[in-house]
């Protein structure tokens, strides 16, 4: 049987998530360009509080990753599922799950370090090279994505462990005294 507080508090920690992830979103990094002592001209970028949020909801994820991968054990590891529909489920979204979750961290952890840049001076293109709108949005996507996958394998893991099937008594062949 599925725990409630569990689902309730792995959708807790993903609503949190995706929120630090959308927040750091709208406050991404921007640059101008300013001239120094030399006249030279640098990159200054503004608030990187973007970079916590990421930080923040990469974080997040994460606890909600190992609290469901640690509840059911991974699925490689504890008592085996019973063959059922909800097993073959189980594994698909377990996979489903993986595949989501590393494409959100790769997402937000990629955003975070790119949007930590502070200052630099000037190349060639003369442009403040500040982080692609959208990367921070990815990773929020995904987040939602392995929040919804992570609650379905969960629930389908605990349907198809709920007990191997019981065998009647003396249904078998019994062994007699020789």
């Amino acid at each position: 049987m599925a725990s409630t507080l569990l689902i309730v508090a792995v959708f807790v920690l993903d609503l949190i998530a995706f929120s630090l992830a959308v927040a750091a979103e709208r406050r991404r990094n921007t640059g101008r360009v300013e001239a120094d002592v030399n006249n030279n001209g640098y990159c200054v970028y503004e608030s990187d509080i973007a970079t916590g949020l990421g930080a923040g909801a990469l974080v997040m994820l994460l606890a909600s990753q190992l609290l469901i991968m640690a509840v059911t054990r991974c699925l490689c590891c504890g008592r085996a599922m019973r063959p059922s529909k909800s097993r073959s489920l189980a594994i698909f979204l377990f996979v489903t799950t993986w595949v989501f979750f590393i494409i959100a961290e790769v997402c937000l952890l990629a955003a975070a370090i790119r949007n930590a840049k502070h200052t630099g001076y000037l190349t060639d293109s003369f442009s403040c090279k500040a982080l692609r709108k959208g990367i921070f949005g990815a990773g929020a996507a995904f987040i939602l994505f392995t929040g919804i996958a992570s609650e379905f394998y969960y629930i389908h893991h605990s349907k198809a462990s709920d007990g191997m099937p019981s065998l009647a008594g003396d249904a078998g062949v019994t062994m007699g005294r020789l």
